[in-house]
């Protein structure tokens, strides 16, 4: 298995480092961490703090997913879907929280919000051309190859 090092900073006094739930687990859990617990009503946004900031190496980034439990039994999960930690970031990682429910879910410090997978990405450089190479799909999309 491979591992990395990521520095990571206390900005608050409650912050709890992320912590893997398991020993093969992808993400490592992220907790909140605020001086008041946080109110989510359905349909809104709730911004979740966690009281950490990292160096995350470059060629790496941290992504940000929903935690599962979390998703299904409470519908509470990432606004944009997957939050994406880029390796020059030093603010504090703050979690964007959707209610997908239709009650109103209170976030207390100490509760694991999300999970954050480090990864290994690929910086494309776009080159721009009149016609691009024929394939078998084209610019079939949307459900274009479930046909049969």
């Amino acid at each position: 298995m491979n591992t990395v090092k990521v520095q990571y900073e206390k900005l608050h006094e409650k912050a709890r480092i992320p912590t893997y739930g398991t020993e093969f687990s992808a993400g490592a859990d992220l907790y909140a961490c605020m001086d008041e617990p946080a109110v989510i009503m359905p349909g809104a946004t709730g911004f979740i703090h966690t009281g950490i900031a990292m160096a995350i190496p470059a060629g790496l980034v941290g992504l940000i997913y929903a935690r599962s439990g979390l998703a299904c039994k409470k519908g509470l999960a990432p606004a944009n879907k997957v939050g994406v930690i880029d390796s020059d970031y030093r603010g504090e990682i703050i979690v964007a929280l959707h209610n997908h429910s239709s009650e109103e879910i209170t976030v207390e410090c100490g509760d694991r919000v999300a999970q954050m997978v480090i990864a290994p990405y690929i910086m494309a450089e776009y080159e721009e051309t009149e016609d691009l190479d024929e394939t078998g799909r084209g610019a079939g999309g949307f459900g274009s190859t479930g046909t049969k």
